[in-house]
């Protein structure tokens, strides 16, 4: 006869209704990926000369330049407006990152940790298929 090896943990354990958890807490956090990707916030540099849209999960979304502010024949301007969607960019995602965290932080909690560093960079975090 082959003892149970979780019987040592009092007896009870039944993994059944543990995958099942787990399965709904999977479920749980695709929902909620899925509404981040609804959402968007807004990345804005030089007083609102640049402002880049990105989505819950950091895709960019959009861009907007305000009229009037680069001349799009001057290379310098160019160069400082590219730099610019790139600082807006990282604004927008900055903030895409800590909506995603207050929205799947609770959720992953309970698997070491929430979405901030970590083996798997923490963003977008996508656990593996239990079905």
């Amino acid at each position: 006869m082959t003892q149970n090896p979780f019987d040592a943990l009092g007896g009870g354990f039944d993994m059944n209704a543990l995958l099942q958890q787990a399965q709904q807490m999977q479920q749980q956090l695709e929902e909620a990926q899925a509404n981040l990707a609804k959402q968007t916030v807004d990345g804005t540099v030089a007083g609102g000369a640049v402002t880049v849209t990105a989505n819950g999960v950091g895709e960019l979304v959009g861009v907007t330049i305000r009229a009037g502010e680069f001349d799009g024949s001057d290379p310098d301007d160019l160069s400082d407006l590219s730099d610019l969607i790139v600082a807006a960019y990282r604004d927008a995602r900055a903030k895409s990152e800590a909506l995603a965290g207050d929205s799947l932080g609770p959720l992953t909690d309970g698997l070491g940790g929430g979405l901030g560093g970590g083996e798997g960079g923490g963003f977008g975090f996508n656990p593996p298929s239990l079905g």
